[in-house]
């Protein structure tokens, strides 16, 4: 099992910045990629930003952040971050953390974070 528990989120006024951050513990061994997804009021939860675990560090960003976020880990840590620069109003939904496992079909969740960007 593992567990996610995330932090950062709040009100932020357009053109500003935040992070999320999204900390893993139990068996983290057994982590493949993880990433962010956002669901806004009214829609269907969006992939944001997904990280390899590996040694690659590859990431992978929706067209509508592309360029404004940024995906990142710190192993030692068993933490990903998402730095959000440059947010706009669209932006504004409830982020989720999630881990895909080793063993096909795992999934785990973060708990959620309100990310506001509103003037």
């Amino acid at each position: 099992q593992v567990q996610l528990v995330q932090s950062g989120g709040g009100l932020v006024q357009p053109g500003g910045s935040l992070r999320l951050s999204c900390s893993a513990s139990g068996s983290t061994f057994s982590i493949y990629h993880m990433a962010w997804y956002r669901q806004a009021p009214g829609k269907q939860r969006e992939l944001v930003a997904i990280i390899s675990i590996t040694n690659r560090r590859s990431t992978n960003y929706t067209d509508s952040v592309n360029g404004r976020f940024t995906i990142s880990r710190d192993n030692a840590k068993n933490t990903v971050y998402l730095q959000m620069n440059s947010l706009k109003p669209e932006d504004t939904a409830v982020y989720y953390c999630k881990a895909t496992g080793l063993v096909p079909g795992t999934h785990y969740w973060g708990q959620g974070t309100q990310v506001t960007v509103s003037s």
